[in-house]
């Protein structure tokens, strides 16, 4: 505590529990009212072992500032620690831990924070999941634009699977409202793909002052939301559409009101979470909901299109959305839209090239034996083909013709790669690794032959030529050893090894197909005159048993 007697603020990279969990900021706020994403600090968070390849719920708390959305989060972070024991409460003594929170006027949280202690629970199916807790910026503050607190707004709601809406004694028109923007996104998306845009919006009636017009907890909270969503004909049009919005771009809407947690976390300054300072019904309303929102037989699963999103998955959807927030206005919905079909058909791709590389490493990977050319080919085009069926047979938003380019793309990287993998396949072709030294000591010795012969026959001047090439060939052949086996000289072995396939294109190659030619077209002459010897001698013997058979 400092001398007034205030918990000392903690930046975002100090709050840290025992080791085991902080809070990670992943969106900040720039000078100029813009966001910006931090990469590492997201990777580190979403691509831990132990929970990338997992389907994700993203658990966000929004709202107005300085109505202890922290504070919330950090009963969640200690039920999840408690893996939903009865008792997961804890000791009345202990002071509440995880993001940091703090009481008075001022704001504490800015941007938007992952705790990067990443929960793992199993569902009733008994598929293992991961969740994530996401606390943003508060609303409305002295010191944010209404675009500051709309960005932060969407982002939560675009990203979370529970998006708990975080208000205080009551549902007021102007909160339905804030909504606006974003139900006229969950429009397009209705009309783009036929399905709800965002998942679970879960109103949080904090202070709930009216307890005999409608009772704590979910009972209560049912009854008053359904008042604020009625459509009557006696409202104006305007809030008809947007009650009609709201119902139609959430898959589920609830309510729940808390009572005050009590004066002494209101008001007193020394105040540190303890369970002995909070109001008993507020703990009890708290033992209501946190399981009603966490607990694995009411966990829900992050979607976008109707897909489950896996944790390093998220990672292309907080960069696609940040990046539409860099501009100097408000986007539009239809923005949002584009920026989440981007996204969703980013990851596709990314789903499909991972299987092509999966199963060309099986074909041709690693220390897998050097494959004919023409076969590899052929399961290039098998997989390839396989590759391109699962990228369209993944939900996509955005349409037909939007997903045509990114298809386009993923051919263009299969094909690509295609080519790493041919050069990696010709690496292992022993044959081919051996024949800039083969080439060399043919030319060696067709040089020494001729040497003999025009020492023989007493060309000098021949003489002097075949053996100057044959000791520039055997020069050739010592430094392209040299430079293979060292490491070193590596233009020199380049340079030998151009030499020597320009000498097999252009001389060799000719001589050996017209030798190989000559002598399939000999063999084939052999076989026909066998065949019409045969075939000869075959219709004598038959002839000469047919007079045989007359004389007889």
């Amino acid at each position: 505590m400092d001398e007034k007697g205030l918990a000392p603020k903690l930046s975002a990279d100090d709050v840290e529990i025992g080791g085991k969990g902080k809070a990670a900021f992943v969106i900040e706020p720039t000078g100029d009212h813009s966001f910006t994403l931090n990469e590492e600090v997201l990777e580190r968070v979403l691509l831990q072992n132990h929970c990338k390849d997992k389907y994700v719920s993203v658990v966000s708390v929004a709202g107005a500032f300085r109505k202890g959305k922290s504070f919330l989060l950090d009963f969640f972070i200690r039920y999840l620690r408690a893996q939903g024991s009865p008792d997961w409460l804890g000791d009345g003594d202990s002071p509440l831990t995880g993001f940091s929170w703090r009481g008075g006027a001022e704001r504490e949280t800015t941007g938007i924070h992952l705790w990067d202690e990443v929960f793992t629970m199993k569902l009733p199916n008994g598929e293992e999941t991961c969740i994530i807790l996401m606390d943003t910026q508060g609303a409305f503050d002295s010191q944010s634009t209404v675009r500051d607190c709309a960005t932060i707004f969407a982002l939560s709601t675009m990203l979370s699977s529970i998006q708990i809406y975080n208000l205080t004694q009551n549902i007021q028109e102007d909160d339905l409202q804030h909504l606006q923007l974003f139900t006229e996104y969950g429009r397009l998306a209705l009309e783009d793909c036929g399905e709800r845009p965002f998942q679970r919006l879960h109103f949080l009636v904090r202070d709930w002052s009216y307890p005999y017009e409608a009772a704590y907890g979910i009972e209560g909270g049912k009854k008053i939301l359904d008042r604020r969503l009625q459509i009557s004909d006696k409202q104006h049009e305007e809030l008809q559409k947007l009650r009609k919005h709201i119902s139609s771009c959430f898959s589920k809407i609830d309510c729940f009101l808390m009572p005050h947690p009590g004066l002494k976390v209101a008001t007193d300054p020394n105040f540190c979470g303890c369970l002995t300072d909070i109001d008993e019904e507020f703990q009890r309303q708290l033992k209501e909901l946190v399981p009603m929102l966490l607990s694995p037989k009411n966990m829900i699963l992050k979607e976008i299109g109707g897909r489950k999103i896996k944790c390093k998955e998220l990672l292309h959807y907080f960069k696609a959305y940040i990046e539409i927030y860099k501009g100097g206005e408000l986007p539009e919905p239809k923005t949002m839209l584009e920026a989440t079909a981007e996204a969703n058909n980013l990851s596709a791709v990314n789903a499909a090239r991972e299987l092509y590389m999966s199963l060309m490493d099986c074909v041709c990977g690693g220390e897998r034996p050097y494959m004919n050319q023409e076969q590899l080919t052929n399961e290039h085009l098998r997989i390839r083909d396989r590759a391109i069926e699962t990228f369209q047979s993944t939900r996509k938003m955005g349409g037909a013709e939007f997903s045509e380019m990114y298809q386009v793309m993923l051919e263009k990287e299969v094909d690509d790669m295609f080519e790493k993998y041919k050069a990696h396949n010709e690496s292992k072709n022993i044959f081919k690794a051996a024949r800039t030294p083969a080439i060399l000591f043919v030319v060696a010795m067709v040089m020494y032959v001729f040497s003999t012969a025009f020492n023989l026959l007493g060309l000098n001047m021949l003489l002097a030529m075949a053996n100057t090439v044959m000791g520039v060939a055997f020069i050739a052949l010592a430094l392209w050893a040299y430079a293979r086996y060292s490491g070193e000289a590596r233009d020199v072995g380049i340079m030998v090894d151009s030499t020597a396939n320009v000498l097999w294109d252009k001389a060799l190659k000719p001589v050996y197909k017209k030798v190989v030619d000559s002598g399939t077209e000999r063999a084939a002459v052999s076989a026909i005159h066998r065949g019409i010897s045969n075939v000869t001698a075959n219709a004598a013997a038959s002839a000469l048993k047919g007079d045989r058979v007359k004389q007889s």
